[in-house]
């Protein structure tokens, strides 16, 4: 599953700039709502799978929902 990402620069700013200057690239957002522990082991899951390292997801943040905790994963993938 991961053949369709693309390794991407390391800080936030050098990934917007690039995907704005490159035409080949679409920004994707993967996002995972839930409790604490639920989000923190499927971080884990989908690393142990390929998907992605569990250190490219942002730290737990607040989600809308009262108790609950979100992560976000922001990744390049090739057009086409």
């Amino acid at each position: 599953m991961s053949h369709c990402f693309l390794d991407s620069p390391n800080t936030p700013v050098e990934r917007e700039v690039l995907a704005l200057q490159n035409p080949d690239r679409e920004r994707l957002r993967v996002l995972i709502i839930g409790s604490r522990d639920g989000v923190i082991e499927t971080i884990h899951d989908l690393h142990r799978r390929g998907f992605a390292e569990a250190g490219r997801w942002s730290p737990l943040l607040p989600a809308p929902s009262t108790g609950e905790v979100m992560s976000i994963l922001m990744c390049d993938r090739r057009k086409g």
